[in-house]
């Protein structure tokens, strides 16, 4: 039987690529998106037209609602659940002495609370404990999480150090379970996310003197990073933060 795999946050970027590498690996596919509709039905197009399956749900996975109706819709079309990819996140450019509340809590919201609402349903549905088959989740954190980020990114770095520890403590929690959690932490990656500090082309020039391999990476290699933490071929691999970030 083919294995499931949601996927949040994947209408573009390295969740576009985790997608549809995915599905062209021989899983059923959900992309989770929140605004881009047409991006995320280009990704289930791909993916169908090489001869695998895939959805596209649209969810505020930031909104705890949104993300426990996402699932349902996963139960609903598949009935089962064996891959989390936790996505979904913003990069934000502020100094501390302007934080507000609507900023601060936007990233932590989008980053750290997004994981959390749905590492929840995957554990309800994937434990042992409740009847489950056991399961992966993959959380994505960052290098900023140990670097400290860019200018104005200190809430970018704090949530993606939350990232990194929380994987570890689920790793703990649910590991008796059936459950393994990792995550990746990906360096300068060539996507759209950089656009708030200055766009792609800053970012490679960045990457020329940042990165000891002297270039940016690219979201197939990240994807291909999580391909292998959600395969058996890592089945010994838990609590890990994995850098995929050239030597940064």
């Amino acid at each position: 039987m083919k294995k499931v795999m949601l996927v949040t946050g994947a209408s573009r970027g390295i969740g576009a690529s985790v997608a549809l590498m995915a599905g062209l690996r021989g899983y059923r596919v959900a992309i989770n998106y929140v605004k881009d509709q047409v991006s995320a039905n280009k990704v289930v197009q791909a993916i169908e037209a090489a001869g695998g399956e895939a959805i596209a749900i649209q969810a505020d996975v930031g909104d705890f609602k949104a993300a426990e109706g996402m699932f349902k819709a996963v139960d609903r079309k598949w009935g089962r659940l064996d891959v989390l990819v936790n996505n979904a996140g913003m990069l934000a450019n502020f100094r501390v002495e302007d934080v507000t509340d609507e900023n601060v809590s936007q990233i932590f919201r989008t980053n750290v609370f997004s994981t959390y609402f749905c590492s929840r349903e995957a554990v309800r549905r994937m434990s042992t404990k409740h009847g489950g088959a056991g399961g992966v989740i993959v959380n994505l954190s960052s290098v900023a999480a140990r670097l400290g980020g860019l200018g104005g990114g200190s809430g970018y770095a704090a949530t993606k150090a939350a990232i990194s520890t929380f994987t570890l403590a689920l790793a703990k929690e649910v590991g008796h379970e059936g459950i393994r959690v990792n995550a990746v932490s990906p360096g300068l990656i060539e996507t759209e996310i950089h656009n708030v500090h200055g766009g792609i082309a800053h970012m490679q020039e960045l990457a020329k003197t940042a990165v000891p391999m002297g270039r940016h990476g690219s979201a197939d290699e990240v994807a291909e990073a999580i391909l292998w933490l959600a395969s058996d071929a890592s089945s010994y691999v838990d609590g890990v933060v994995l850098d995929v970030s050239g030597g940064r």
